[in-house]
């Protein structure tokens, strides 16, 4: 969900770095061939992500919940030399076409894929994390956070994506909907976190900007 109306998304689209001819590319057949293409970073979060990966110049990169691999693409932009990312996701089906767009781009070598659960996968990974991306299954950020955090160097950023939730997060959510209520829990639980400072910035359906102390 997108909280700017729609002429003031143009706008900043128009005011902002334009969208690489690749990533261009990635987009019209993610949406032409792929399931639920409103999952991909899109325009204006890529950008943003790419600014904020060249801003920290990480070495490690662990990406949560891949899908067409569009935002893997804009994290890699601002990679070390030499640097690397992990990006995992669940669904295998989406493999090749994420390789394809990978070695396209030029960071093939750079970018590794891990298909499966990420809680069973997160703890393999030895580095220590410059930049996280979280953009899963809702219901285990908590999870993933817990699961992160210790493996992070000082100053390292995690980014968590969807927070806002298309403003669910301001209801009362149902019994049986875990996803609103693990959200809610969670920007509260990474605000309190003496461990880290957070910046919650409406972007898109919400991102989180937190910095490790």
């Amino acid at each position: 969900m997108n909280f700017l109306p729609e002429e003031l998304e143009d706008y900043v689209e128009k005011h902002s770095q334009a969208e690489p001819e690749l990533l261009q590319q990635l987009n019209r057949e993610t949406h032409q061939k792929i399931l639920q293409p409103r999952m991909l970073s899109g325009h204006f979060q890529g950008r943003m992500l790419s600014m904020l990966s060249k801003i920290i110049s990480p070495k490690n990169v662990l990406e949560i919940g891949t899908y067409t691999g569009y935002a893997t693409l804009c994290l890699a932009e601002g990679l070390a030399e030499n640097g690397t990312i992990h990006t995992i996701d669940i669904n295998e089906e989406l493999y090749d076409f994420q390789r394809k767009y990978f070695n396209l781009s030029g960071f093939g070598k750079q970018i590794t894929q891990h298909v499966g659960d990420a809680l069973e996968i997160i703890p393999a990974l030895n580095e220590k994390l410059d930049l996280v991306f979280i953009d899963a299954d809702k219901h285990n950020y908590i999870n993933y956070y817990q699961m992160i955090l210790p493996k992070m160097t000082q100053g390292g950023i995690i980014l968590t994506d969807n927070v806002l939730w298309s403003g669910k997060v301001l209801e009362t959510p149902k019994k049986d909907d875990i996803d609103t209520q693990t959200l809610i829990k969670y920007n509260q639980m990474i605000n309190e976190d003496e461990r880290v400072e957070t910046v919650l910035l409406p972007i898109r359906d919400g991102l989180t900007v937190t910095r490790v102390k």
